[in-house]
């Protein structure tokens, strides 16, 4: 069994321009898992860089408001909306609301650095 607890887990910065707690990922577990969970945040205003992973992504907004792009569709999220983003698809999120937008991310498999190009 593996237990991250939160307030011992250091934000790193992301490639994309957000602030990233990575909670669980292959590397760091014990159990054999093939995907990542990380809790990204994001500051008022803030926008990531357009990207693509090739692996899928699941979003869980858990505080604030965002607009994602997903190729040629935005979608407007808030605290506890999710969204699904296949592989390979070019995206942003913008923080788009009055307090920092905070969000979990599911990456499966598992995020790896040379499975995300930056695109701007």
């Amino acid at each position: 069994m593996s237990i991250k607890e939160d307030s011992k887990i250091e934000f790193i910065d992301g490639n994309e321009g957000t602030k990233i707690k990575q909670y669980f990922h292959p590397h760091n577990t014990l159990n054999g898992i093939n995907y990542s969970i990380a809790q990204f945040s994001l500051e008022i205003g803030g926008k990531t860089k357009l990207h693509k992973i090739k692996s899928s992504e699941i979003y869980y907004i858990l505080e604030g408001e965002g607009k994602l792009k997903i190729d040629d569709e935005m979608f407007n999220l808030k605290k506890d909306d999710s969204a699904y983003v296949p592989p390979n698809s070019k995206q942003f999120i913008e923080n788009i609301g009055s307090k920092y937008l905070r969000f979990l991310c599911i990456v499966e498999p598992a995020w790896k650095a040379e499975d995300d190009e930056i695109l701007e």
